[in-house]
C-alpha cells in the first residue's frame, strides 16, 4: 500500500487578452504564484485571486490550483 503527502501548491490565474485577429481564438496571458500554503482552502485562494484580478486591466478567466504530492510506500 502507498501513501501520498501533499508537498507543494501553486496558484495560476488566466486573463483574457481578446481574440486573435482573423479568428475567434481567445488570447490568454497568465500569472502564477508558487509556494502557496498547502493548507490554503479554495475560498482563501479564490479571495486572493479576486484581489489580484482587481489590480489588473485584463478580465480574469480562470483560477487554477496545482498540487504536487510525494507518494511513498507505507
Amino acid at each position: 500500500m502507498a501513501n501520498s503527502t501533499l508537498t507543494d501548491s501553486s496558484l495560476r490565474l488566466e486573463f483574457g487578452k481578446g481574440t486573435e485577429q482573423g479568428s475567434e481564438k481567445q488570447l490568454i496571458t497568465s500569472k502564477s504564484f508558487h509556494n502557496v500554503k498547502t493548507t490554503a482552502t479554495s475560498d482563501q485562494l479564490y479571495a486572493i485571486a479576486q484581489a489580484v484580478a482587481s489590480l489588473q486591466k485584463l478580465p480574469l478567466l480562470t483560477i487554477e490550483r496545482k498540487d504536487s504530492s510525494k507518494i511513498v510506500e507505507a
